[in-house]
């Protein structure tokens, strides 16, 4: 066979490797059963430690009026859910050993005057004292408490006018409200599908991270180099049997998703799945780019761990990337799973079309490219 020959991408070696790595998989039953399995239990442990939803936070009471109205404004606090009066107490230094042992995050204070002032038709007060150790269900709390005294106040003045025969108050400028995609706001229904594109990517490369440094390890890898294969036809022939495998992984964690979890997907389904097919295959070449450029398995997994950490922070999954510096923004831009929670999050909640996401899907098939072939070159320079 000629050089020339022997140089062009065949077919009947590229089958070789994808028959060996599937018979190598295949008596590797422990790695695929982890593959298998880690993304549901992922799934399972994140998608309910993950909620960004405050509500029930446990409230301790200090009423000192015990009177009638001062019990109707905690009953309000009690109807919005989002307060859980768990105690009542007699003392600030009662209520400040709560909150120091993390027993509460809110302390509510009602002065002994509350109802006389009221009768009166004076000015009163209530204190909303909380844990600001929490920023996020601090304001949520915050923000709840002076609605409801608000409504209290606006409900007290109806009344009060009502009893001199008078009519009631309009507002006169009010806000209708419309609230898209998401309209009771679950944090779930968000955090979900960024979930499975978080797992899928997690576990994706590390399962392609290792794939050439377990051979090199075993010194098989040497066989092959001295066969006629091809880096190419070696990379992706290492490539497909793993597609398959993420491929059903993604499909376990999606069905998980959308059954356990009922985050509905309101978009095409075919769509959804082919351009997740198109990160899986990003995923899986920048694992085994990082096993070709590894000595050790222990490299790979440290260079893994370097490549998931940014994505997690840096690709919107747990924070906004409009409120980061614009230096992590452009860095968050060269992260392939920054396009594939645009997509996702698209098409679970929006039901957008390729038309919306074609500038995600050109960026993960321009990743996708990009990463098969700096593997292709890295493993053609070691052959050489």
């Amino acid at each position: 066979m000629s050089r020339s020959h022997s140089e062009r991408f065949s077919l009947l070696r590229f089958k070789a490797i994808v028959r060996k790595e599937i018979l190598q998989i295949r008596r590797d039953r422990a790695s695929m059963v982890i593959a298998i399995m880690m993304p549901l239990m992922m799934l399972l442990i994140f998608g309910y430690a993950v909620n960004t939803d405050v509500d029930h936070l446990p409230t301790a009471v200090w009423d000192q009026a015990k009177s009638k109205d001062s019990r109707v404004l905690l009953q309000n606090f009690t109807n919005t859910l989002y307060f859980d009066t768990v105690y009542t107490v007699e003392s600030y230094k009662e209520m400040q050993a709560l909150m120091d042992t993390n027993k509460i995050k809110v302390g509510i204070v009602i002065p002994a005057d509350y109802s006389y002032r009221l009768d009166m038709g004076q000015k009163t007060s209530i204190q909303v004292v909380l844990d600001g150790s929490d920023p996020g269900a601090a304001r949520t709390a915050l923000a709840n408490a002076q609605m409801i005294v608000q409504n209290r106040a606006l409900d007290l003045q109806q009344d009060t006018l009502a009893a001199q025969g008078m009519g009631k108050i309009e507002p006169l400028i009010t806000a209708e409200t419309r609230v898209l995609y998401n309209p009771d706001m679950k944090s779930r229904v968000f955090n979900i599908p960024a979930l499975i594109g978080l797992i899928m990517q997690n576990v994706t490369v590390i399962l392609t991270a290792f794939s050439l440094v377990r051979e090199k390890e075993r010194g098989t890898l040497e066989q092959l180099m001295v066969t006629p294969i091809r880096s190419a036809e070696l990379i992706i022939g290492k490539l497909v049997p793993y597609v398959f495998i993420g491929l059903f992984s993604f499909s376990i964690v999606l069905i998980t998703g959308v059954a356990w979890f009922s985050v509905p997907v309101k978009g095409s389904i075919l769509l959804l799945i082919l351009l997740s097919l198109l990160f899986l295959i990003t995923s899986l070449a920048i694992g085994i780019l990082i096993s070709t450029v590894s000595k050790t398995q222990m490299q790979a997994m440290q260079l893994s761990f370097a490549t998931i950490l940014p994505a997690v922070l840096l690709s919107g999954f747990m924070f906004p990337l409009e409120t980061m510096p614009t230096v992590l923004q452009l860095f968050s831009a060269v992260i392939p799973l920054t396009y594939f929670m645009d997509i996702l999050r698209g098409i679970f909640l929006k039901a957008v079309t390729i038309q919306e996401l074609w500038h995600q899907t050109a960026m993960l098939a321009g990743f996708a490219t990009l990463f098969c072939f700096l593997a292709i070159i890295k493993f053609r320079k070691k052959i050489d």
